[in-house]
């Protein structure tokens, strides 16, 4: 606690009715003509219509911009871009998951600071304030309502970017619980294996401090007590609370010490494979961690304990712990789903070096020990 600490985060409304309150704060922070940044998706949940509700309620215009996918793409970034400038609009509203939050981050980028959002790629490379933004998060994974983090894909270089800036963080988070009702099982398990991902990375990470710590133990407690129940019981309300809260510390602490060598070699293998980012997570978790065990065993053996494991198990414990709530997750029903090449481990090896995230990991990999872990975890 002697050495300078930062920590970064934006304000943020936590409850059932947040949703409610999009008209509200787009009108505090100055929008006229709001860009309303959504997926089909969420078009069809009804979550979009409700932020519309708000906004007319408000006497607000708006237009929508919902031409994101899954892993969000450059191009995409670009087009919404161009659209809200041919649109006059004055603010940026998103409603959605983590690739739409992404993307609407990437899009205030480029309209604040022109060119093209991979030139954007690493830490503080953005020049120029993006316009004022409201995130409504509907699941319990990215954080990205709350984080500096922008994750977007290179669909050039068939790899993902991580964009790290005080610049997206943003203005207001409306955090809801109610919008995970709508969410199918399968991403609600992708997401809170994102979310789990999140808090041990932050607190074994290199960058973390005893803010950040109380954040991600947080969450890593919360998700120990209700990870399993909530994906069982997806109409329990507390549940789902306690699992959109776990997701909230999470990003408070990961936002500001930064992530590891697992986000790393998921953003490789994301943008190279387009497969989901919270699966890529959940299925590298277990064989990273057991790589890193020896540079902080303390903290692992914390986190087994909140995670419910043996206090003395050690190493064990933790890896025990962890399957626990992968298997529960149910994304190894089908493993070859994900299978990868000798060759095809090797590359990502050596594009996963150079992730802006691997910088913080509690223990320096080389090309040969993460092309291990690549085929440890996904040679079948």
């Amino acid at each position: 606690m002697d050495s300078l600490r930062k920590f970064v985060c934006p304000e943020f409304v936590f409850g059932s009715g947040a949703v409610s309150l999009a008209g509200r704060y787009a009108d505090l922070l100055g929008g006229s003509r709001v860009l309303l940044v959504t997926d089909p998706g969420i078009r069809e949940s009804g979550w979009a219509s409700a932020v519309q509700d708000s906004l007319e309620e408000r006497g607000l215009n708006y237009e929508i911009f919902d031409h994101i996918s899954p892993n969000p793409r450059d191009f995409q970034v670009t087009e919404g871009a161009e659209f809200y400038q041919e649109k006059n609009c004055d603010v940026i509203v998103a409603v959605g998951g983590g690739s739409v939050l992404d993307a609407a981050k990437g899009i205030g980028i480029v309209v604040s600071n022109g060119g093209d959002i991979l030139d954007y790629e690493g830490v503080d490379a953005i020049p120029d304030p993006i316009p004022p933004l409201a995130c409504i998060p509907t699941t319990c994974g990215s954080s990205a309502d709350v984080s500096q983090f922008a994750i977007i894909n290179d669909t050039k270089g068939k790899r993902k970017i991580a964009i790290i800036s005080k610049a997206v963080v943003p203005d207001i988070a409306l955090v809801d619980p109610d919008t995970l009702e709508t969410m199918d099982d399968e991403l609600m398990a992708a997401v809170s294996l994102d979310t789990l991902t999140h808090s041990i990375e932050a607190y074994v990470s290199m960058a973390h401090s005893f803010i950040t710590d109380r954040h991600a133990l947080g969450a890593i407690s919360l998700l120990g007590e209700h990870f399993i129940p909530a994906l069982m019981h997806r109409d329990n309300r507390e549940y789902q609370a306690a699992m959109m809260q776990a997701s909230l510390e999470a990003g408070l602490a990961f936002s500001n010490a930064s992530l590891g060598l697992v986000h790393a070699m998921a953003h490789i293998l994301g943008g190279l494979k387009d497969f989901p980012h919270g699966i890529c997570n959940g299925l590298l978790l277990q064989n990273v961690c057991d790589f890193n065990y020896d540079a902080c065993p303390e903290r692992y053996d914390m986190i087994a304990t909140c995670l419910g494991g043996d206090p003395g198990g050690g190493r064990e414990a933790l890896l025990k712990a962890i399957g626990n709530l992968v298997e529960a997750s149910g994304i190894r029903e089908d493993p070859s789903r994900f299978a990868l090449s000798q060759g095809e481990c090797r590359t990502l090896a050596e594009l996963s070096l150079k992730d802006a995230c691997i910088v913080t990991n509690p223990k320096e990999p080389d090309v040969k020990e993460i092309a291990s872990l690549y085929e440890k975890t996904f040679r079948v």
